[in-house]
């Protein structure tokens, strides 16, 4: 099973009728895709009863890949403002994930490390401790950093990520140096693999010095042959994880959702239609000829 969706709710106009108000977003989100990353939670983690509103929004089969908060993947650079210790920041986490549990909404907790996180001893032992930490939970691992994916290491890291229960996050992303991966298409579970398109804007992914990086960073849109040749590798993984969950996140300039459908008509599904996004005019009839 091949599900598609986007990062976030919110941003993507293309989705909603004129007039469409912020908290209706969601429901009508979850009428174009079955699966949403949350990216909210990855500047801080959610309370639960805005956790439970949410899954209550959402069809039965919906699902959330929910980031997991910035501070347990070294973003914040050993600074935790909002907790005193790991195991304080973990609970919170489990805590507030589990309504989407409850209601069976939860579909993983991505770890999405920093390019800084490179393969080394240290950083190998963080992750032993952070998959300890989140238990049965499904997690989801997505590196930043070529090193881990070079020839030497490329079978060992996926061999570690099996062995550990990791779920593999298989990126498409420009290749800009040591801060960016190749694509790997292998899985390291047979339950779940995800796929996270960031688009291939090579010129700026590395700029999140600059004022504007989120305008720039993800600003992409892709064509037929790079989403059919992808299509072609999702029927692949399809053969080594019972589902694959395919996030958009080349949404800088709003492209994420048309390369989604897009996407979803090459493999043969029928996506939902945009909704027209003129308004419509009252009274409105034929054009007159101006005479005079």
């Amino acid at each position: 099973m091949i599900q598609i969706g986007l990062t976030g709710w919110g941003d993507h106009d293309d989705l909603y009728p004129i007039g469409t108000k912020a908290n209706q977003k969601l429901s009508v989100y979850g009428s174009h895709f079955p699966v949403v990353e949350m990216d909210s939670s990855f500047y801080a983690v959610q309370p639960t009863d805005r956790m439970a509103r949410w899954a209550a929004e959402t069809p039965d089969s919906f699902s959330f890949l929910v980031k997991a908060y910035q501070g347990m993947t070294g973003h914040t650079r050993g600074k935790q403002p909002y907790f005193k210790t790991t195991d304080e920041m973990y609970e919170a986490l489990h805590a507030s994930i589990q309504p989407l549990r409850e209601a069976g909404k939860l579909k993983a907790v991505l770890f999405q490390y920093p390019p800084w996180f490179d393969c080394t001893r240290e950083n190998v032992a963080v992750l032993r401790d952070t998959k300890k930490r989140m238990g049965k939970v499904p997690s989801v691992l997505e590196f930043r950093h070529q090193s881990w994916f070079t020839p030497d290491f490329r079978k060992r890291t996926l061999a570690f990520m099996h062995e550990e229960g990791w779920i593999h996050s298989v990126c498409d992303e420009p290749q800009a140096g040591p801060g960016s991966v190749p694509i790997v298409p292998q899985a390291t579970d047979s339950s779940l693999t995800v796929v996270r398109l960031h688009g291939r804007n090579a010129s700026g992914w590395n700029q999140s010095s600059a004022p504007n990086w989120r305008e720039v960073r993800y600003l992409y849109r892709y064509n037929e042959q790079e989403l059919t040749e992808w299509r072609d590798r999702l029927l692949e993984l399809e053969q080594q994880s019972r589902e694959i969950c395919v996030i958009f996140n080349n949404n800088s300039g709003g492209d994420a959702a048309a390369n989604a459908k897009q996407l979803m008509t090459l493999l043969g599904m029928d996506p939902k239609p945009f909704p027209p996004r003129k308004p419509p005019q009252e009274n409105e009839g034929p054009e007159q000829l101006e005479l005079f």
